[in-house]
């Protein structure tokens, strides 16, 4: 594949058979992060290598739960990117005030 895009119809090579996808992120030159379809867990993302990736032309029957996970997921996949909830705040997560010193008990 070229250049692939985020929401490019692409087919991921396994070891085993061809799974249709959806790219949902490109985290680097080399990775891309795609929707697809397990079968013990449904539909999840899941990190690729690029060159894994081939383009497809047609619809497949999971595009659309493939969708709805796209919509559904926090831009940045989740994790402490804008918008992602985490990341760096004041303090301590849960906690106002510093901590004490604490006494050895004399």
């Amino acid at each position: 594949m070229d250049e692939a895009e985020i929401g490019d119809l692409v087919k991921v090579v396994t070891a085993g058979p061809e799974i249709d996808g959806i790219v949902f992120e490109l985290p680097s030159d080399a990775k891309a992060v795609v929707a697809m379809v397990d079968r013990e867990r449904g539909t999840v993302l899941r990190t690729v290598s690029r060159d894994a990736l081939r383009e497809r032309e047609d619809e497949g029957p999971n595009d659309h739960a493939l969708r709805l996970l796209i919509r559904r997921t926090p831009a940045g996949g989740g994790k402490g990117g804008p918008g992602g909830g985490a990341g760096t705040g004041p303090g301590r997560a849960g906690f106002q005030r510093a901590a004490t010193h604490r006494t050895t008990g004399r």
